[in-house]
């Protein structure tokens, strides 16, 4: 999973004065770019587990128009609800993700775009529940499964292009008890949003899956 992180402050995209614009390039990034730290929490949906967790979107360099940041996020792990299976035949149990991302983000000449690359590793223990299809296992386990994660990015007052994908490694199939394996999926996708006001904004998405 991707973790949302705030971005840099993006300038106005039309500046109604030279007092207006002026005023966008004085603003020092070191004055604004600071620590944050929040909490999040989902519900199952296909592939993801009932989840709750804090993330902290770290500033590590913070240049005139740029930032080298970290982004971090631990989840605690729901199990599913019982007969409603997250991934298909087998119920999952509780357990612990990790998120980590490494990116630098910066403003054009005239700061109306931010732009961003990061890329980081993902982790997530998974755990055998019960199967919901009436079968009866044995054996149950906790596969490990891991992830590296891409991501490019581009931000104006007006507009947000986000595109990234998310490569699984290592051991990708696992066993998970004596019926069912378990898998993690390679994903691909492009998000795309517009600021119909300051506050509201319509988005579309496309993503792209396979194992």
């Amino acid at each position: 999973a991707l973790a949302n992180t705030p971005l840099l402050p993006a300038a106005a995209q039309d500046a109604d004065t030279a007092e207006d614009l002026g005023g966008v390039m004085s603003i020092s990034l070191k004055d604004v770019v600071k620590p944050t730290f929040g909490f999040q929490g989902a519900l199952q949906g296909a592939g993801t587990p009932n989840q709750a967790g804090i993330g902290g979107f770290l500033p590590l360099f913070v240049g005139d128009n740029s930032v080298w940041f970290l982004d971090v996020l631990a989840n605690a792990n729901f199990a599913d609800r019982e007969g409603y299976t997250s991934i298909i035949n087998t119920d999952v149990d509780s357990g612990f993700s990790t998120s980590t991302r490494l990116g630098y983000r910066w403003l054009n000449d005239d700061r109306s775009w931010m732009y961003g690359l990061n890329a980081g590793y993902d982790s997530r223990p998974l755990t055998s529940g019960d199967a919901d299809t009436g079968v009866n296992v044995t054996n149950k386990r906790t596969a490990f499964f891991q992830q590296l994660a891409f991501n490019a990015e581009a931000v104006s007052n007006s507009w947000t292009l986000n595109g990234y994908g998310l490569i699984p490694v290592g051991d990708v199939e696992q066993k998970l008890n004596s019926v069912y394996e378990g898998g993690a999926l390679n994903t691909y996708g492009l998000d795309a949003g517009y600021f119909i006001t300051p506050v509201l904004k319509a988005s579309a998405g496309y993503y792209y899956q396979h194992r």
